[in-house]
């Protein structure tokens, strides 16, 4: 089997294994459904979208360690995650921070999701274009999320405030979106080269194009 082969099934394994035990044990079902569905509605989508698209290896490892981060948010609640837990005790910090982590998770992987496909099928070719659609989606996707948590606390009242993770911060919806729009630009600014290195072993060579002269900008450098 190729290593490309054998990363995406120990990659699947891990995420399953993960989300079995997440199930399982978790502290509160409604809660761990509300966390878990976007993993495992991703998880189908990369299923049936397997053949006609397959992302890097570097993607692909983003997007499992995004579902395990769920996972885990889902099986203890995010504010009850011991790691955040571990943190908030060494740093003398006032609040379980894990959230904040899935957070910026929101925003560095669609973002490089974004970036792969406009990429891969030649729909944008300007590379500031490219950084500002994929930071847009990534935003896009964080400001849905925050919509939809207003809903579950509208319809589940009390019992939705493991799944908001607020802990008394009235800025947390604000910050949380700062946390996504920091793992967005994160990603297309410091993970771009590494990406597209993945992107040329695919034989996808990135053609990023000056509009204004109509030539490769990676010829110039």
């Amino acid at each position: 089997m190729p290593v490309y082969g054998r990363l995406t099934w120990c990659l699947l394994a891990a995420v399953l294994a993960v989300l079995v035990w997440s199930g399982l044990w978790s502290k509160d079902r409604l809660t761990w459904w509300l966390e878990v569905t976007p993993a495992l509605i991703g998880l189908v989508v990369l299923v049936f979208t397997r053949r006609s698209f397959r992302f890097t290896p570097l993607l692909q490892t983003l997007l499992a360690l995004h579902m395990i981060l769920l996972a885990v948010g889902g099986h203890y609640t995010y504010a009850e995650v011991p790691l955040g837990h571990w943190v908030a005790e060494a740093f003398n910090l006032g609040r379980n921070h894990y959230d904040r982590l899935g957070h910026f998770a929101q925003g560095l992987v669609p973002a490089l999701i974004t970036r792969e496909i406009l990429i891969r099928r030649g729909i944008v070719r300007s590379r500031g274009w490219i950084l500002f659609f994929a930071i847009c989606t990534a935003m896009t996707i964080s400001a849905v999320y925050e919509l939809i948590e207003w809903v579950s606390a509208v319809i589940y009242g009390q019992n939705a405030d493991a799944f908001l993770g607020g802990q008394g911060d009235v800025w947390d919806t604000q910050k949380d979106m700062a946390c996504a729009l920091f793992g967005a630009t994160f990603g297309v600014v410091m993970l771009s080269r590494w990406h597209d290195r993945q992107l040329l072993g695919d034989n996808e060579r990135p053609q990023y194009q000056d509009k204004q002269h109509g030539c490769d900008d990676r010829q110039r450098r």
